[in-house]
């Protein structure tokens, strides 16, 4: 066969088919045409999509166009994912002029949200982990400081979605735990302080009830419209976003680390195989319920919980973990595109419309699903 091949292509005269040729007789030593059009690069797909995401990057205030706030943090975020699997320096300087220019928002990332604060933390310990820079981690921990200001004794303790004090919920004290695990993990001299309180979190987390009897983590606590007092602290039953499935995977994982506790990856599996199992369509595509008209916030849910899947898969590599974050890329890449590589917020399709925090979340998937690429070689 490889004879008859090499013949054949001998025989042609074009560049172009010549090309073909030894394409198509790489496909048959490697098994067929078909396995190769079955591996796309992860990759060169996020690249293309990390463009379009930055043509919505605004220098002077070091935020995104077209989304919010917190959005922004996880647009930063992506950025620093992408650099880190494809080795690239390239974006490095955005992601500092977005720690300097940002601020001039709102002073050192704290503002009257607890999760926003959160989500900013976030972004500058993957800067930190990116680059080593003293300087993210040190606004890390600055920014948990203010965090630890709301806890209480509310319903045993945990800490308050805004400094308004009047809902305690799901996604503020899955950040606050996530946070702290890390800082325990990066801040040697303070390791205690962080790991204290990412333990007495997730203890107050886990007895809350908010995690439902199918596995999956509902909004918050008190009435269903939102409001958390004394008197109110059973799970409210309210919608089970995707990013609360998330966050907690990826603050279970590095608590784990931190205390070598393997029951809270355990833990985390149970939570992520329910959000795998029940919050897809038939073709294992991720939705959550506000779909098509997620508004500034929900557009951005998706991709939180994939990220920290792939955290998840980092310390426990399960076989559905991959086809599933597989599964969704693909299903963004041939469904919920538009032009330039500009992705929607309906994974499975068709694609209506994008802006940065729809293109932040997809990109999420892709280069998660480049991750997995990458480490399989």
């Amino acid at each position: 066969m490889r004879i008859m091949m090499r013949g054949l292509c001998m025989s042609v005269l074009t560049a172009f088919l010549l090309s073909q040729c030894i394409l198509a007789a790489s496909a048959i030593h490697s098994g067929g045409l078909s396995q190769v059009r079955q591996l796309p690069n992860q990759l060169h797909r996020a690249a293309r999509g990390i463009k379009t995401l930055q043509g919505w990057y605004n220098s002077s205030t070091g935020l995104y166009k077209t989304t919010g706030w917190w959005n922004s943090a996880n647009a930063t975020t992506v950025l620093a994912d992408y650099a880190r699997v494809s080795h690239s320096t390239r974006y490095n300087l955005v992601v500092a002029h977005t720690f300097t220019n940002a601020q001039l928002t709102n002073a050192n990332f704290v503002n009257n949200f607890y999760d926003d604060e959160g989500w900013w933390a976030l972004a500058w310990i993957d800067a930190y982990d990116l680059t080593g820079s003293q300087q993210y981690l040190s606004m890390a921990e600055t920014i948990f400081t203010d965090m630890t200001g709301g806890w209480d004794n509310t319903c045993g303790g945990g800490i308050w979605w805004s400094k308004d004090r009047g809902y305690k919920n799901a996604i503020a004290n899955e950040l606050f735990l996530s946070v702290a695990a890390h800082l325990a993990n990066r801040d040697t001299v303070n390791r205690a302080t962080y790991l204290s309180w990412a333990t007495k979190e997730w203890t107050w987390f886990a007895q809350t009830g908010m995690i439902n009897a199918k596995g999956l983590i509902n909004d918050g606590l008190g009435s269903s419209s939102g409001q958390t007092s004394a008197s109110s602290c059973s799970n409210n039953g309210q919608t089970t976003w995707t990013y609360n499935q998330g966050v907690v995977l990826g603050g279970l994982v590095e608590l784990s680390n931190a205390n070598s506790d393997p029951v809270l990856t355990q833990t985390a599996q149970k939570i992520a195989t329910a959000t795998i199992s029940l919050l897809v369509d038939a073709n294992g595509v991720l939705h959550d319920p506000c779909e098509p008209h997620c508004g500034a916030d929900g557009v951005q849910f998706k991709g939180i919980f994939v990220r920290n899947l792939i955290a998840l898969y980092g310390v426990s590599p399960q076989v559905p973990y991959r086809s599933f974050v597989n599964a969704n890329a693909n299903a963004i890449w041939t469904q919920s595109q538009g032009t330039q590589a500009q992705f929607g917020q309906v994974w499975s399709g068709p694609f209506d419309s994008g802006n940065a925090a729809s293109q932040s979340s997809a990109l999420d998937a892709l280069v998660g699903a480049a991750i997995l690429q990458t480490s399989s070689k």
